[in-house]
């Protein structure tokens, strides 16, 4: 089941990054007293009582604005309502209600969502009685809070997530693989999916943006049923390209929550861009398998044989920290390499699901631990002395210290690759947690 998707809106300099930060306890948003500060998309995972969901900050919605950053703004939030489950209308308690407020209440009472009226910078009981103009937006029960503060967040919290679905992840996984193909617009994912299953079962054309809802196909491939699902590209009205970005970005949100495994395909015939890159960061960090298809193979001119070593070389030094990925030079329209491609998914997934045994990796970790020693800026000694392997599906790596906290991000760096050393789990991303020592 896909996780619920929340987008938070509303105008300018009212608290909407501050808000997002608080729910997700991290300060990833720039937050900033100027207006329009929030110039790209973010989006992040939240859980509130084990209730899991995604959660999308927007910029400020600026109506009739002719201005090239306003304008995108204005129409990502227009794309964040269309796609979003549930929206957070925030308003400013302290400068009041303003006409931006009534246009956007306008627009929100159009859709068929749940909104949720949050009236922000409410510091104290004293200040409740600025909510109240507020109720005339016409948008039912209203919910006062300070962002910045944390007042009545766990209340606002309860309210949001009551119809939102427990986290069932620790139960078993369903052991059928469900891939996503994953990609920036007309990268061939449409064509991908038909060459697999032999029929036109998503539209074709060099129009990005034909595929507007993701389909799902169900493939037998060597007596084994794969979900296929083929997710959308840009959404035809938008112009703007930071546009193309979000919209991607959400839909692949919501493809990769359905699924397993994602196949992102890269098109060999046009220079890789930020968006390539981000769709991969935005896979691995969801934990699923990853595998890359170099689409559109057959496209590139004047091809030797170590055009494919130069491809995957300059590819490698890019995705840096996702160099355990594998990469693959396929074709949708030739159907060169589409076996291989699913035979390296399903490789994959075996991996995702590998359990490694205790006394292996103690034999194995200790020792590279002991060679290469963890070292911290005060110079006090962390030691590791256990390790064992806690989850898969995705594989999740507890490692027992005296001093877990300060474990450096390139010491885990450094653990995760040795895992790989000696085990494998091409296509996979590694999760390793850090505990107190047992007494």
């Amino acid at each position: 089941m896909s996780k619920p998707i929340v987008a938070i809106v509303g105008r300018p300099n009212v608290g909407k990054s501050t808000l997002f930060n608080r729910l997700i306890g991290l300060q990833t948003a720039i937050v900033d007293d100027a207006p329009g500060i929030t110039r790209d998309r973010h989006y992040a995972e939240a859980e509130w009582t084990g209730k899991p969901f995604t959660i999308i900050d927007t910029g400020g919605f600026v109506p009739d604005s002719d201005e090239i950053f306003e304008k995108a703004i204005r129409e990502q939030t227009q794309i964040a309502i269309e796609e979003s489950d549930k929206i957070i209308f925030v308003v400013d308690g302290k400068e009041g209600l303003n006409h931006i407020d009534k246009e956007l209440a306008n627009i929100l009472r159009k859709e068929n969502k749940k909104v949720i009226l949050v009236v922000n910078k409410i510091d104290s009981a004293r200040e409740e009685a600025h909510s109240a103009q507020f109720h005339s937006l016409g948008l039912g029960d209203l919910y006062t809070m300070s962002a910045l503060g944390g007042r009545k967040i766990g209340d606002f919290l309860d309210v949001l997530t009551e119809e939102f679905v427990i986290d069932t992840g620790d139960l078993k996984e369903d052991s059928q693989l469900r891939i996503a193909i994953i990609g920036k617009p007309n990268v061939g994912k449409s064509s991908m999916v038909n060459a697999l299953i032999g029929k036109e079962r998503s539209i074709v054309t060099p129009i990005a943006g034909t595929t507007r809802d993701s389909i799902d196909s169900i493939y037998n491939y060597n007596g084994e049923e794969i979900l296929l699902v083929d997710t959308a590209g840009l959404m035809r009205k938008s112009k703007i390209r930071q546009n193309v970005d979000f919209y991607s970005t959400l839909r692949t949100l919501k493809a990769i929550d359905r699924c397993n495994l994602a196949i992102i395909l890269f098109d060999a015939s046009i220079p890789l861009e930020k968006q390539d890159f981000r769709i991969v960061q935005t896979a691995a960090e969801k934990n699923i398998g990853v595998v890359l298809g170099i689409n559109k193979w057959d496209a590139v001119e004047d091809k030797d044989t170590n055009t494919t070593i130069r491809y995957e070389a300059s590819l490698r030094e890019k995705l840096r920290q996702y160099d355990y990925i594998p990469v693959l030079f396929v074709s949708a329209k030739t159907k060169q390499r589409l076996p291989k491609l699913l035979d390296l998914a399903k490789k994959v997934h075996t991996n995702r699901a590998m359990r490694i045994p205790t006394s292996s990796l103690n034999d194995t970790l200790l020792t590279d631990i002991a060679r290469y020693p963890p070292s911290t800026k005060t110079g006090k000694d962390v030691k590791l002395n256990y390790v064992t392997q806690v989850k898969t599906s995705p594989p999740v790596f507890a490692f027992f210290a005296n001093e877990p906290e300060m474990v450096s991000e390139s010491y885990k760096g450094f653990l995760r690759n040795r895992i790989r050393h000696h085990y494998g789990f091409e296509g996979v991303p590694l999760t390793l947690v850090f505990k107190k020592k047992r007494k």
